[in-house]
């Protein structure tokens, strides 16, 4: 597996659940913008990572009808993450020993609440694959790690 952070020529991005959420619900407030920046980041060379707990909690989130007005029927939901999944530009990552170790400081050293499991197992899995740059709308969740960049959705082509 090629190990790729922010500051190369092409880079992978981890896939946090919030962006795949914008990229794959129409109605969502940043649908177009998250769409445009996959586009614009796959035609640059750029690859994404994509752990299954991410999959699993983007297949959670869009089947909510108390989240959505026209939530995603589990089928769809399903169709959606399995093409991520699938994709040829997605490298699947796992969290290993060294994922879940540092997990469990972080959460302790930054003296993390029940909210933020999900996110901070899901850096730590980014982390030990060596991906460092993020797409998610919730920035500040991964800040608090001093580890990762974010790209945001708007101007791709002004970042790393």
């Amino acid at each position: 597996m090629v190990r790729r952070n922010a500051g190369g020529p092409a880079v992978t991005r981890g896939l946090d659940t919030s962006f795949l959420v914008a990229a794959e619900v129409s109605g969502h407030a940043d649908h177009a913008a998250a769409r445009r920046l996959a586009s614009s980041l796959r035609q640059k060379g750029d690859r994404f990572a994509l752990a299954p707990q991410a999959l699993a909690e983007f297949v959670h989130i869009v089947t909510d009808a108390k989240r959505f007005t026209a939530p995603l029927t589990m089928p769809q939901a399903l169709e959606r993450a399995r093409v991520w999944w699938d994709d040829s530009n997605v490298e699947r990552v796992w969290p290993d020993e060294s994922a879940v170790s540092w997990f469990l400081a972080a959460m302790t050293q930054h003296q993390l609440g029940r909210k933020r499991v999900l996110d901070t197992l899901l850096a730590g899995t980014f982390r030990s694959a060596g991906i460092t740059s993020l797409l998610t709308l919730n920035a500040a969740d991964f800040a608090v790690f001093g580890e990762f960049t974010c790209l945001p959705l708007a101007a791709p082509s002004a970042q790393t």
